[in-house]
């Protein structure tokens, strides 16, 4: 895709803060973390969601977003770590790549990522 900003990213037509890259997919900070230590992880190969990737890709993706999850872990001292993924506009996928958010977590760092069930 050619007006896809993270294929730009991949190509390396735009600038990013590269932390990881493999044959199959590339991390790096987005522009806005919500938290230090943030990471976006996307597949090389352009995919619009959970539903379009690959499945050899997306094992890829799931061992990738583990290796990175325990070096931010261990590098920036956190406490637990969310693994966050959106598919379709309904869901607030923002970026129509396929991707994963890496959010390192910390006591008291004041996020709430969880849905809350209103019964």
């Amino acid at each position: 895709m050619e007006d896809c900003i993270f294929c730009k990213i991949i190509k390396k037509e735009v600038k990013a803060n590269i932390i990881f890259e493999n044959e199959v997919c590339l991390a790096f900070i987005p522009l806005k973390p919500v938290t230090d230590g943030h990471i976006l992880l996307v597949p090389k190969d352009h995919f619009e969601n959970l539903f379009d990737i690959n499945n050899e890709i997306l094992k890829e993706i799931i061992i990738a977003s583990k290796k990175i999850s325990s070096d931010i872990f261990k590098e920036n001292q956190a406490t637990g770590i969310n693994l966050l993924h959106a598919s379709g506009k309904d869901a607030q996928q923002s970026v129509f790549h396929f991707h994963l958010h890496i959010v390192p977590r910390r006591p008291n760092d004041g996020l709430d990522m969880w849905i809350r069930n209103k019964l």
